[in-house]
């Protein structure tokens, strides 16, 4: 969850909080609805007590998302009784996936906003929203639309497009945000320079299938021209991609990237398993030889590149033999940075009705025995830093003790690869610097200012 704040003015105006929930897309379309009560004069506080209207931006894309959301919910309808608050809004996907269900049960919610409504906020500060305000699936922003980042001032989110035309059997997200919408380059180019004028030194390039930019688009715009684009890709900033499908992964994409000077050698690369049979019937558009040759293809051409990747285990019908593939691939070492999801049973999706469904024992075992695995492989590759001199996004005092300074090297992403502590030197939050290695660990490392 992640919980807006912003300073006090020191004017008296009306306040209105939001709190964010799921993705870092969704954390944009939050950001986008702060713009728009702020361009009506309201003051966006941290402090829910002090709301008249609290926002809450829901996540409905696995069974624990939706669970955390309705709990949100419930606990912040309780100020309507010992704080300010006098409207409750639920926003985003879970009031879109479940409209009709949430208005019966949740008569502590007085309006619902789906994804695509964004701007319905207006709405709700001039009191003239109907309860539920549904319509398009997807909200699709401009560079001019009005925003506030809930992000440090030099980290941002830049999303390049909404929904996804793929039709992978777990995944609700087109049927909550409906197939692809990309933007247009020349507004992605416009939000850019917005964005490294105001401070941000590191643009983080989101969307459910980045690798897919432009494919909805009449033009020729893809990911590659944008990639090719200097107002993005120089300059002293970062560039950090999220995600790219192994079967989007060409040459050209990669050399691409190797060509930006902005462009960090980071490759978020979601596989979800390795045996054919399974991603067939996962309905992923590869099978064990695409994958590894995307793989191939990164290793070759960007050979220092750091690899993200993502798992799910416990889909109906694996096998234990089918598991074992996977546990061996995961051992032959190509990542630094994974994450394994279990596989949850969502409603309206392919696989739901599938039969062969896998007991939720043999789930959390599979995806224990993987993460313990990942560990010792992550923990060894991290040893490749030692004694080397990295580039370093300083964000100020560490969490963990108030003489070190934390940041994240660029082979660590916001919230879920880890950071690097820098233990000497002066520095200052949102400078990238130059650091020396000193120790390695799991996920951390530890450095100093060279």
């Amino acid at each position: 969850m992640t919980d807006i704040q912003t300073k006090h003015n020191a004017d008296e105006k009306q306040q209105i909080a939001f709190v964010s929930l799921g993705c870092s897309k969704n954390l944009v379309d939050t950001e986008l609805m702060m713009g728009q009560a702020t361009t009506l004069g309201w003051e966006i506080v941290a402090e829910l007590e002090e709301a008249e209207i609290i926002v809450v931006n829901t996540c409905a894309f696995i069974e624990p998302a939706k669970e955390e959301s309705i709990e949100t919910i419930l606990e912040i309808a309780e100020l309507k009784e010992s704080g300010k608050l006098k409207t409750l809004v639920m926003a985003g996907c879970l009031a879109q996936r479940y409209a009709k269900e949430m208005q019966e049960e949740l008569s502590e919610v007085d309006v619902f906003i789906g994804t695509g409504e964004l701007e319905k906020i207006k709405n709700v500060i001039n009191g003239t929203a109907n309860r539920v305000e549904l319509g398009k699936q997807s909200f699709l922003a401009k560079a001019e639309t009005p925003r506030v980042l809930a992000t440090p001032y030099y980290t941002a989110n830049l999303k390049i497009s909404e929904g996804c035309s793929n039709t992978c059997a777990f995944c609700v997200i087109p049927k909550i945000r409906g197939f692809q919408k990309s933007r247009s380059l020349n507004d992605i180019i416009a939000e850019t320079g917005k964005l490294l004028k105001d401070g941000v030194r590191e643009l983080c390039i989101i969307g459910q299938n980045v690798s897919a930019y432009g494919d909805d688009l009449e033009n020729s715009d893809n990911l590659v021209k944008l990639l090719q684009q200097p107002e993005l890709v120089e300059g002293d900033h970062w560039v950090r991609l999220h995600y790219l499908y192994p079967n989007r992964v060409t040459k050209e994409v990669i050399q691409a990237m190797v060509d930006a000077p902005a462009v960090l050698p980071y490759v978020d690369i979601p596989i979800q398993h390795i045996d054919s049979q399974m991603l067939k019937t996962m309905r992923r558009k590869d099978d064990e030889k695409s994958t590894r040759l995307a793989i191939d293809t990164i290793r070759n051409i960007m050979p220092d590149a750091v690899l993200r990747t993502s798992l799910v285990v416990g889909f109906p019908g694996e096998t234990e033999q089918q598991f074992q593939k996977l546990y061996d691939f995961v051992a032959e070492g190509h990542f630094e940075h994974l994450g394994v999801f279990t596989y949850s049973r969502e409603e309206g999706t392919i696989a739901y009705s599938l039969k062969d469904q896998v007991e939720e024992q043999i789930k959390q075992e599979r995806m224990d025995a993987l993460m313990q695995l990942q560990q010792e492989i992550s923990e060894e590759r991290l040893e490749r830093f030692l004694g080397k001199t990295i580039s370093v996004l300083v964000e100020g005092q560490s969490e963990e003790h108030e003489l070190l300074t934390s940041g994240r090297a660029f082979s660590q992403a916001a919230e879920i690869d880890g950071v690097t502590y820098i233990t000497d030197g002066e520095v200052k939050p949102g400078e990238i610097q130059q650091v020396e290695i000193i120790s390695t660990h799991v996920h951390d490392m530890e450095g100093i200012i060279v």
